[in-house]
């Protein structure tokens, strides 16, 4: 059967390139217009899957994705896929650059390529986009002048939609990658690779000292590395964090559990964002002492212990 992956669009965005990565050759695809909207789609079981940016190497989590997550009916990520970021400054045919005076592209775009404009284009306005797509449909589909000349957008995107590239390398980082995620609906929790992560969502409790230290101790109590943390406000009121969380491991592995079940006891919200293979395959090192079968001899001594086989 057919599926229906939907992704942060229009077509031509690095989103799309990532979809290409993880979606099945004969998936029927469905551009969105932001973030929220795809993963609505797959909450409303309109589309099986969405693609859509989680974290980029320059400036961090997309906030988009990460509270969304967490905002409505619960999804979860099944996957991780990588795409190198390259952009070029591109326009309607037959536009020079010294007539740019306003330029437009997703935000986390913008802070990747701020540099080079302030250079070479220090007059130039900044005009938000919901894509780094959408702005370049926008030229190659209106005559009309629009409050932007010039849109910062992947060389792909530019070919599609027919636009003059005035210029190439612009950002300001040339190695920089962002990591999308596909996200679905939950269901049953597949078996461990050895090369998994976990992501998840923990509010730490703000009425006593020392409640972050506690809460980042369930980890490092049983082993569990954190490859990515990040504070998000909670919105009710000023002083108040969420905590986004990438810890290296999946749920079925015995000192994960043990670390959310900690978490769970202490802390007034966590929820399971997902367990999934990881994009570079590089195996989890497991501390001594942490393993399952470390895990499983000691609670067979607790086991002894209360049978009075053992002291």
């Amino acid at each position: 059967m057919t599926s229906t992956w939907a992704f942060l669009g229009p077509s031509g965005t690095f989103c799309e390139m990532a979809l290409q990565q993880v979606a099945p050759d004969d998936a029927l695809l469905d551009p969105c217009q932001d973030v929220a909207t795809a993963l609505d789609r797959v909450r409303e079981r309109a589309a099986d899957s969405a693609v859509v940016p989680i974290e980029n190497s320059v400036e961090g989590g997309v906030n988009a994705t990460l509270d969304n997550l967490v905002a409505s009916t619960p999804l979860v990520i099944a996957a991780e896929v990588a795409v190198p970021v390259t952009f070029v400054l591109a326009a309607r045919p037959g536009t020079t650059l010294d007539e740019v005076r306003a330029i437009s592209t997703h935000p986390h775009a913008w802070a990747q390529c701020r540099g080079w404009v302030r250079h070479n284009l220090p007059e130039a306005a900044y005009v938000a986009g919901t894509s780094t797509s959408a702005p370049a449909q926008a030229l190659a589909e209106s005559d009309e002048p629009l409050a932007f000349e010039a849109a910062l957008c992947n060389p792909l995107a530019a070919q599609r939609y027919g636009l003059e590239v005035l210029a190439g390398g612009v950002a300001d980082n040339p190695d920089a990658v962002t990591r999308f995620v596909q996200v679905t609906r939950p269901g049953r929790v597949g078996e461990p690779t050895g090369a998994d992560k976990t992501t998840l969502m923990v509010q730490a409790p703000h009425d006593r000292a020392g409640a972050l230290l506690d809460m980042l101790e369930q980890f490092s109590a049983r082993g569990v590395n954190l490859s990515r943390i990040e504070s998000r406000p909670v919105g009710e009121s000023l002083g108040r964090y969420r905590f986004s969380i990438d810890v290296e491991g999946h749920i079925r592995e015995a000192r994960v559990q043990a670390a959310f079940i900690g978490l769970h006891r202490t802390c007034p919200m966590v929820r399971f964002l997902g367990s999934y293979p990881r994009l570079d395959a590089r195996p989890v090192v497991v501390p001594a002492g942490t393993s399952d079968k470390d895990f499983i001899v000691a609670r067979a001594w607790v086991a002894d212990v209360l049978a009075g086989r053992t002291v």
